[in-house]
C-alpha cells in the first residue's frame, strides 16, 4: 500500500520513536555512530549488561577457582538450569523444560538421537527444502548413523515460490512412514513464521514427533510450546538474544518426555544428586538437563544473564509490537520510495507470518549491499539475490529504518552499487 506522504517525512520517524514505549532500551546497547546496525537476526549487538555478566563470571573464577561450582552470585553448577529458567518465557516453556547448553547443531544431534526411533512401518524424517543447511546436515548424518540412505529417507516439503511454505504442503507430507518432523519456526531467508500450533497437533494426528530450529523466533515473536504440546526445539542464542558470537546454545523438550535416557548421553547427563557418586550407569536428570552432553561453556553463556534480564524487563509481547511496527515502516517506505527500481519484497506481508526482518530480492543485491555497507548501513546478504534487513525492537530506531531507505534510494539512484562487484565476500 502507498504510505501517507506526510508519514514518508523524517519528522514522523522522529515522533514514533519519541512514543516508543522501549526506546530507553537503546542506552543499553554499544551502537556505533554513523552506523546503522540491521544484521541482528544474524549477530545481535553487544549490551552493557551482558557485558557485566562476563566481567562477573571472570571475576568468581578468578575469586574462587574449583569453588566457583557452587560459590558466588550464580554457581557454575546450576546455571545452565537458571538460564534454562529465564528463557522459559521467551518461549512458553515450564522452565524444568528448558536447558542453555551446547550448540545449536550438537542439540539438534542429540535431540535427533533421542527421539528419531525408526521401526519398519516409520523409517522417515520430514524437514523442507528451505531450511538453512546445518539442519539438513545433521538430519542427514543422523540417517545414515542408523543405516538408512538420506536420498530416500528425508523428504524435504518443496516451497511453491523458493520463499516459503504452505501449511497444507507439510500436512500432506505427514505420511505414514514418517517417524519424526523437524521444521524452523522461522524461515531464515523469507522470515516466513510456521504455524507451529496447528503442525504439531497434525503431526501428533499421526503419531508423528515434531521439533523445531526456533533460532530465527527466539526473541523475536512469542512462542507457547508447551501449550502447543511440541516435542522437543532448540536454538542458537547470538541473534536475536544478542548473547555475542558462539554463545551457548539452547534446547526445550516437552516434559511428558522425561524419565528417558538421552541418545547421546555424557557427564551432564546426570541428575545433579548423583553425577559425583561416578557410576559407570547414567541416573539422566527427570528434566531438561538430561539432554545436556558435557561441561557448560560457562564464559560464553555468561551475557545471557544480561541479555535475558532486558527480556524479562521488556517482555516479549512489547518486543514483538515494536518489531511489527518497526517492519511495518520499514516495508511501507520501501514501496513509497524505492518502486521505481525493481525491489521485490520476498517476505510475507501479513502480521500473523512475518517474522522479525524484511526480505528484498535484487538481481544486483550482492553489490548493493556492499554498497549500503560502504554508507554505513549493515544489512545481510543471502545468495544468490537476497538482502536482510532486520530492525531490532531493543536497539534500533525508526529514523534509522528512514535513513537506511533514503540511503538505499540515493545507491540506486546514483547506481553507486556498480563499482562494486555482484558477488558475495567469504562470510556474507
Amino acid at each position: 500500500m502507498r504510505y501517507d506522504d506526510m508519514n514518508t517525512e523524517k519528522t514522523y520517524a522522529i515522533h514514533l520513536d519519541q512514543k516508543d514505549n522501549l526506546k530507553d532500551f537503546r542506552k543499553e546497547f554499544y551502537t556505533s555512530n554513523g552506523t546503522i546496525y540491521l544484521d541482528g537476526n544474524s549477530l545481535g549487538l553487544l549490551s552493557k549488561r551482558a557485558e557485566q555478566a562476563v566481567d562477573v563470571a571472570v571475576n568468581a573464577w578468578k575469586e574462587y577457582a574449583i569453588n566457583g561450582w557452587t560459590k558466588g552470585e550464580h554457581p557454575w553448577f546450576y546455571l545452565s538450569e537458571k538460564l534454562g529458567s529465564m528463557t522459559a518465557p521467551l518461549i512458553g516453556a515450564k522452565k524444568d523444560e528448558v536447558i542453555v547448553t551446547g550448540s545449536t547443531t550438537t542439540n539438534m544431534h542429540q535431540l535427533v538421537a533421542s527421539f528419531y526411533k525408526p521401526n519398519k512401518k516409520k523409517t522417515k524424517i520430514l524437514a523442507d527444502e528451505l531450511n538453512f543447511p546445518s539442519d539438513i546436515y545433521a538430519l542427514k548424518s543422523q540417517l545414515k548413523l542408523k543405516g538408512y540412505d538420506p536420498d530416500e529417507h528425508l523428504i524435504q516439503v518443496k516451497s511453491s515460490n523458493g520463499n516459503t511454505l504452505e501449511t497444507e504442503d507439510i500436512i500432506e507430507a505427514m505420511a505414514d512412514d514418517v517417524a519424526l518432523i523437524v521444521l524452523p519456526g522461522v524461515l531464515y531467508r523469507s522470515g516466513q513464521i510456521l504455524d507451529m500450533e496447528r503442525l504439531t497437533q497434525e503431526a501428533h494426528k499421526r503419531n508423528i514427533l515434531i521439533g523445531f530450529d526456533l533460532c530465527h523466533s527466539i526473541g523475536a515473536i512469542p512462542h507457547q510450546l508447551s501449550d502447543w504440546d511440541v516435542d522437543f526445539a532448540f536454538w542458537c542464542t547470538y541473534k536475536h538474544l544478542n548473547a555475542g558470537p558462539g554463545s551457548v546454545a539452547g534446547l526445550y523438550v516437552n516434559q511428558k518426555h522425561f524419565g528417558h535416557e538421552p541418545g547421546l548421553a555424557g557427564w551432564f547427563s546426570s541428575a545433579k544428586e548423583k553425577q559425583f557418586d561416578m557410576e559407570h550407569t547414567l541416573t539422566p536428570a527427570n528434566d531438561a538437563g538430561a539432554y545436556q552432553i558435557g561441561t557448560p561453556h560457562l564464559l560464553s553463556a555468561a551475557p545471557l544473564l544480561g541479555s535475558l534480564e532486558m527480556f524479562k524487563e521488556a517482555g516479549i509481547k512489547q518486543i514483538r509490537q515494536k518489531s511489527l511496527e518497526l517492519t511495518n515502516y520499514l516495508m511501507e517506505l520501501i514501496d513509497s520510495e524505492l518502486s521505481d527500481y525493481h525491489f521485490t519484497v520476498a517476505n510475507p506481508t501479513d502480521e500473523i507470518t512475518r517474522g522479525g526482518h524484511v526480505f528484498l530480492e535484487h538481481k544486483e543485491a550482492a553489490r548493493i549491499c556492499k554498497a549500503l555497507k560502504a554508507d554505513g548501513v549493515v544489512p545481510d546478504f543471502r545468495t544468490p539475490n537476497g538482502i536482510r534487513l532486520a530492525p531490532v525492537a531493543l536497539y534500533n530506531t525508526f529514523e534509522e529504518v528512514w535513513e537506511t531507505v533514503h540511503i538505499l534510494k540515493q545507491i540506486m539512484k546514483e547506481e553507486r552499487y556498480k563499482r562494486y562487484e555482484n558477488k558475495r565476500g567469504v562470510i556474507a
